[in-house]
């Protein structure tokens, strides 16, 4: 059974919300954070990324400045609490409308493994956030998470929406409408908490540090003389896996394979079949087929049958398919994690980004089939962990928009 409670949310006077609703802080370098703020004083961003502030921070100021923010908007009112409630959060943008739920879910559940992750955590990122969530003393990010088999949930969002007024309506910089629906009868709260007791297992789509970081933070509290009951619970939004869109993960490298082009194509040849693509740019538009610009020209690989591995669900993923048979053989690149020589590319700055990098600072580019939700929730049912950079969710959660404290 999968947990999910009502909360008492801090979130922004209706007044404020579109000046304090950022994007999360690990999409941004800070240099473009800055950019966002542009003289915003009331932006999350100033909780979130407060490297904006402190260019050489000395021990944990960083994460004291954080928090020393969030309770001064809390105090000057810039976010008010209400009573025990749940959310309906909807986003749109020229790709999807999602509506999903903002609520608790259980940190002990998360590490029972009824919450399902797809990719492994850096230690050094989970630091930091388990830092951050300890300094403001609450979780300041929704996690991003799916649900599947639950139409009855859908069903009630999809007519609580069409007959109910939000309490925020905005349209955000990006151009992604946002809606969010507060709802607090006890009855209603109770009969979805039910329902969701009916699933085996909940799935992050997004936050995996974020995650991480606050089911250590639980843990933490637990051995503490005085633990509190809310550090038991993390914040999360939970989408049905039909309405979220995964765009495509692209690739960009540096050439040092000291191959030349006949032998390149001669090694391709023997895994893929490919063909010379006269455009300026080309987009997969099924499984198992790539993209590939090498030397400012376009060629499309698709996969020989029989390296398909459809019964392992990792190994038939695009993502694992290039890496095994391209960027590990070919380019030498074993490590995409941290490899320098290899960047990735979200789908939402274009597929003509690749053109870009790969005229200025790259020089191969490998454009990509987006993973699937199916393929995702298969591999975390398996209990495997797909490659580095699978997936790239829009429209992104905005931050800000709900605060759960921990005390």
């Amino acid at each position: 059974m999968a947990t999910i409670r009502a909360f008492k949310a801090y979130r922004p006077s209706e007044q404020l919300v579109t000046k304090v609703a950022a994007l999360p802080y690990d999409v941004m370098s800070t240099e473009e954070a800055k950019h966002m703020v542009n003289d915003n004083p009331y932006s999350f961003l100033h909780v979130d990324k407060p490297e904006m502030h402190i260019q050489n921070p000395v021990g944990d100021e960083l994460y004291a400045f954080a928090g020393n923010t969030l309770n001064r908007m809390i105090e000057e009112e810039i976010f008010i609490q209400d009573e025990s409630s749940i959310y309906i959060y909807g986003l749109t943008n020229a790709y999807t409308t999602q509506y999903g739920i903002v609520c608790c879910v259980s940190a002990k559940e998360y590490d029972q493994g009824i919450i399902k992750k797809h990719e492994n955590t850096r230690t050094d990122k989970e630091l930091d956030r388990i830092k951050h969530v300890t300094y403001c003393n609450a979780h300041t990010g929704p996690i991003f998470l799916a649900y599947k088999d639950l139409d009855q949930v859908t069903a009630w969002m999809m007519s609580y929406v069409a007959v109910n007024q939000p309490v925020y309506q905005f349209t955000s910089e990006d151009g992604v409408k946002h809606q969010v629906f507060k709802v607090s009868d006890e009855d209603v709260i109770a009969n979805i908490t039910a329902t969701f007791e009916e699933t085996d297992a909940l799935y992050i789509a997004d936050g995996h540090h974020r995650a991480a970081a606050a089911a250590a933070v639980a843990r933490n509290q637990v051995n503490t003389r005085s633990p509190q009951e809310e550090a038991e619970y993390f914040l999360a939004t939970i989408f049905p896996k039909d309405h979220l869109y995964i765009m495509d993960y692209n690739r960009v490298l540096k050439d040092e394979s000291g191959l030349d082009e006949s032998m390149l194509f001669d090694a391709l040849r023997k895994v893929f079949e490919v063909e010379y693509v006269e455009s300026e740019v080309y987009t997969p538009i099924e499984r198992h087929t790539f993209g590939m610009r090498y030397h400012n020209k376009w060629y499309k690989l698709m996969l020989k049958p029989q390296y398909v591995e459809e019964c392992d669900p990792v190994a038939c993923l695009d993502v694992s398919i290039l890496q095994k048979h391209v960027l590990d053989p070919l380019f030498k690149i074993t490590d995409p994690k941290n490899d320098k020589r290899i960047d990735f590319v979200g789908g939402i700055r274009g597929i003509e980004e690749l053109n870009k990098r790969t005229n200025e600072d790259m020089d191969v580019a490998f454009s990509m089939y987006p993973t699937s939700m199916d393929e995702l929730i298969n591999v975390a049912d398996a209990g495997e962990l797909m490659p580095p950079k699978s997936t790239w969710f829009e429209p992104k959660l905005r931050s800000g928009i709900f605060i759960h404290k921990i005390e």
